[in-house]
């Protein structure tokens, strides 16, 4: 099976250097600064499972340099999602298809829309990782995990075979029948949790040591919970509980990547999260007035850090990394 990575951040580039450890047909596919650094340097992975320093990958800029490919693993920002998608026609063979990554519930309808229905999986991933340089990860722990599917629920012959690609590097990986609930769990654990970090500048430990906000925590994720249900996604009750109980077990110090993202002034993925349910309950005539209530002071901070990234030198261009 040939995979193809798309975004060699901190998930991209580590599922893409475990499954080249593994001997498997990899392509990373990169832009810039992280394409040079992955011809000439290679790509190289800090873990407390095991470090790799890998050299002599397949890269390529662009999709029509990569060739086709079976599986494209999606690793780009949010926000880069449809672009991405659209630059993905000229690996797709017939049965090929895009698992995205991305923390959020619309990347699979965003790669419908640019591929087609057939081209789009559902996907998420669970992994504390980021990029410390051009190529150049670090895993900080937890077990990485990846869940993908087919968006009508069948069980497939080429989400089995991703499946068992990953297995063989080394890759906690499940085909979900309910990938879509899968991901709405997902987004109902990191949505609210980040805008009331983002919000109001807490950490994970202060926010639970305060009874009005973890009330406040309990109510947005309550209105996640009913714009699932809106939305033909059957999480309840029990859902809440267990998300509050995993955040409770983090680190006390820990935060959201939208949290650290807008608070080091940088581009975040707001849009994706609180804009997502601000939007998608808009359209489902689904209350959500705490998110409505966190988003435009959160999109102020994220306008602008985009201002301030277009205006630094070089960054017109700015694309896929």
């Amino acid at each position: 099976m040939r995979i193809a990575i798309l975004g060699v951040g901190g998930a991209g580039g580590y599922f893409g250097a475990r499954l080249v450890q593994a001997g498997e047909d990899v392509v990373f596919v990169a832009r810039g600064a992280t394409r040079e650094a992955l011809r000439k340097d290679g790509l190289h992975v800090e873990s407390p499972i095991g470090d790799a320093a890998l050299t002599g990958l397949l890269v390529a800029g662009s999709a029509e340099e990569a060739g086709e490919a079976d599986a494209v693993i999606l690793g780009v920002k949010s926000w880069q999602v449809p672009e991405a998608a659209r630059s993905c026609r000229p690996m797709m063979r017939e049965e090929s298809f895009v698992v995205p990554l991305q923390n959020g519930v619309e990347a699979p309808d965003q790669i419908a829309a640019a591929l087609g229905g057939t081209r789009a999986a559902g996907g998420l991933a669970r992994i504390i990782a980021f990029q410390t340089a051009p190529a150049r990860i670090r895993h900080l722990g937890a077990e990485p995990y990846l869940a993908f599917g087919e968006l009508d629920g069948t069980m497939s012959d080429r989400m089995e075979r991703l499946r068992a690609a990953l297995a063989r590097a080394g890759v906690s990986a499940e085909v979900r029948p309910d990938i879509r609930r899968a991901m709405w769990e997902k987004f109902l654990l990191v949505v609210p949790i980040g805008g009331v970090g983002a919000s109001t500048g807490l950490r994970f430990g202060e926010i639970f040591g305060s009874p009005e906000l973890r009330a406040m925590l309990r109510r947005a994720m309550q209105e996640v919970v009913a714009l699932a249900k809106a939305s033909g996604i059957p999480l309840g009750d029990e859902d809440v509980d267990r998300a509050i109980a995993f955040l409770e077990k983090l680190p006390a110090d820990g935060s959201t990547s939208l949290h650290r993202d807008l608070e080091e002034g940088k581009p975040s993925e707001l849009e994706a999260w609180s804009g997502a349910v601000v939007r998608l309950a808009r359209e489902r005539g689904t209350p959500a007035p705490l998110h409505e209530e966190f988003y435009p002071a959160l999109k102020r901070r994220d306008d602008a850090a985009r201002a301030a990234h277009a205006a630094r030198p070089g960054s017109a261009s700015a694309g896929l990394r």
